[in-house]
């Protein structure tokens, strides 16, 4: 199905407007106050439709953030320090059980993770972060005594010096 938006509409009538204007005055003799008429047109189109556009795009921005507010999100930061006898195999291994536990857990909707960067030397030897997002505390709920979040403890225990974890909702 085709929907018009009015800003389509406005801008269909603004051609159609400016094109028998146009006709009109082309058909005329050329004098300099139609040739005025014409250019004033177009100048008051143009200011026109970068109004709509400037109204539209404030419009489109209101409603995004408005959209963004209604999802309400959950986060979850995990850091993690890794005893210095963990080889980088055994790293690996429970970076791969963290990033599966998306696929397996519905409850998380987004896990972004990485490795610590920063020039300021104040990570305290934690070396990995992973970032989970939930909908809400139930979602978390359901996440913390999941068997697939409990197995991924096994695979993490072993290795694991110390972790930090911080949850809060997003403002």
């Amino acid at each position: 199905m085709f929907t018009t938006t009015r800003l389509q509409l406005r801008y269909l009538l603004l051609f159609e407007y400016n094109f028998q204007y146009t006709s009109l005055v082309l058909s005329q003799e050329p004098q300099p106050s139609n040739t005025m008429k014409y250019l004033l047109s177009l100048f008051v189109a143009a200011l026109f439709i970068a109004g709509c556009e400037t109204k539209t795009a404030t419009e489109n921005t209101s409603s995004t953030n408005t959209e963004m507010k209604e999802t309400p999100k959950l986060r979850h930061v995990v850091l993690l320090k890794f005893k210095e006898s963990a080889t980088d195999a055994d790293i690996k291994k429970v970076e791969d059980a963290f990033i599966g536990l998306k696929s397996n857990i519905k409850e998380i909707k987004d896990l972004e993770w990485g490795l610590n960067n920063s020039p300021e030397g104040l990570n305290k030897g934690f070396t990995h972060c992973f970032f989970l997002t939930f909908e809400s505390e139930e979602d978390r709920a359901i996440y913390l005594p999941h068997p697939d979040h409990k197995a991924f403890g096994s695979v993490l225990g072993p290795h694991l010096e110390d972790v930090t974890v911080v949850d809060y909702w997003v403002k």
